[in-house]
């Protein structure tokens, strides 16, 4: 690491974007050096910090996950950096986010037409209700919540691909639907895909 200069953490924060305790957790994983000391124990960050915070900062801003992170940071260390390997965790990567961006496209359709369910006005009746209270969580199914395996925050919810899963019928009121095949299509892929439970 550079001698000069030598910042604080609170300085290396503001610079970054990160806040301490981020910046101290990525201290104690591995993936920034352990800083020098000053004569009072305070953490003091070089310039290669800086670098490696803002790499690290960009590749979760990206949505890397922090195991992907690491295998970047690692591949950038090399004098000789083997673009093919950079290339194979960011194509995967890729493949994640689409399937992410269809299964975030199929929840907005499947939540507007299970919202178009709902009666319009103030009526007592909503099936969207009666859905959500009727179908208990079955026994073993597991919210589609979690965090990466050492994550510095929660990760977003991660659903199965619809090719994955098998559709669950549930039983809605199609009163006023406009298409009653297609509503009951949508709440079909809705339980399939976790958002609403299955009988």
């Amino acid at each position: 690491m550079e001698e000069t200069p030598r910042i604080a953490i609170g300085v290396l924060a503001t610079h970054t974007g990160a806040n301490i305790e981020t910046i101290r957790y990525y201290e104690r994983v591995g993936l920034l050096p352990a800083p020098a000391r000053s004569s009072g124990g305070y953490r003091l960050y070089g310039t290669d910090h800086l670098k490696r915070l803002n790499f690290i900062r960009r590749a979760r801003v990206l949505g890397f996950s922090l195991a992907d992170v690491r295998k970047l940071l690692t591949l950038a260390d090399q004098r000789r950096r083997p673009c093919a390997e950079v290339r194979a965790v960011a194509a995967a990567h890729l493949d994640d986010v689409k399937g992410k961006i269809a299964d975030l496209k199929a929840m907005e359709r499947v939540l507007a037409d299970t919202i178009a369910r709902c009666e319009t006005g103030s009526g007592s009746h909503c099936p969207m209700i009666d859905a959500l209270y009727t179908n208990g969580i079955q026994a073993g199914e597991q919210r589609r919540l979690h965090l990466h395996a050492g994550a510095d925050q929660p990760a977003r919810a991660s659903l199965p691909r619809a090719s994955h899963v098998h559709a669950t019928a549930i039983n809605v009121p199609t009163t006023g639907v406009t298409n009653p095949a297609r509503g009951r299509q949508s709440i079909e892929s809705c339980v399939s895909n976790g958002i609403l439970p299955g009988r």
